[in-house]
């Protein structure tokens, strides 16, 4: 058992833990908004991102923020125009994943980071890495309280947030721009092909189990902090790969949880 003490898996460890920090809080307003496709068009965006910084030797987490960034205002701006956001969504997401590995094929020597960067490599992370994961975290998180009300109104009822004098398109413009953030620096744990599975299942699992807004933000945290913990203790004993073990515990927990809840509401019927 004193391999879970090793300095590389408490490293880890905490870097699951800042994820789930980051994502679950914002996981629940993409599942109540309805923009689950919005996660993975950033993070294929930020594939592209990737292939830019090792292109031209730039750092990776500030080009990955800014390639990230721009698909969000992108999107904030076009969408409702002349696409629905689903088409303009799918359109972006899997058109920059494309250019993103056509651009670093060109690239010499850098097929072992890309696959990190596709996949996470959450085991290699550096104590540099859990600064900029944490202050990710801490930011998102001080963001959401910061904009809860807005936020939260914007979300279930735009028409009534329009009428208190909230702005529901500025309040999707700074939900968009967190979701880039969290892409941005989570995109070395879990890869940019599973964030968003990060990002949505922890919060669709907390839904049948929570009565209020804010008790779901709270399970979703749980879980989401569950999944990366007991992903990586599972990965290191069978010696699987960290971060989709850490997505198929939550996977696992979802359906654990709306089995439950299902049971639950026939026995009460």
């Amino acid at each position: 058992m004193s391999i879970f003490l090793a300095p590389f898996l408490v490293r880890a460890a905490l870097a699951g833990l800042g994820l789930a920090l980051a994502a679950a809080p914002l996981g629940c307003f993409v599942v109540w908004r309805r923009m689950a496709y919005f996660g993975d068009a950033i993070a294929h965006g930020a594939v592209l991102g990737v292939a830019l910084a090792l292109g031209f030797a730039l750092p990776v987490l500030g080009v990955v923020l800014l390639v990230a960034t721009a698909m969000a205002l992108l999107v904030a701006g076009l969408s409702g125009r002349r696409f629905a956001v689903d088409t303009l969504l799918g359109v972006l997401a899997h058109s920059t994943l494309a250019i993103g590995l056509v651009a670093v094929s060109f690239v010499d020597g850098v097929r072992i980071d890309l696959m990190a960067y596709l996949f996470g490599d959450i085991l290699a992370v550096s104590y540099g890495d859990l600064w900029v994961i944490w202050a990710g975290a801490i930011s998102t998180l001080g963001l959401i309280a910061w904009r809860w009300q807005a936020l939260l109104l914007s979300s279930i009822n735009p028409d009534l947030a329009a009428a208190s004098g909230i702005k529901p398109g500025r309040e999707r413009l700074i939900l968009m721009l967190a979701l880039a953030l969290v892409v941005a620096v989570s995109i070395k744990v879990v890869g940019a092909l599973l964030i968003s599975a990060m990002l949505i299942i922890p919060a669709a699992a907390a839904r049948p189990l929570a009565t209020t807004p804010e008790r779901m933000v709270f399970i979703a945290l749980i879980i989401a902090a569950t999944a990366a913990i007991a992903g990586l203790w599972i990965a290191v004993l069978v010696n699987s790969p960290a971060a989709p073990t850490m997505v198929s515990v939550g996977a696992a927990i979802f359906v654990i949880t709306n089995v439950v809840a299902m049971i639950f509401k026939v026995r009460q019927s």
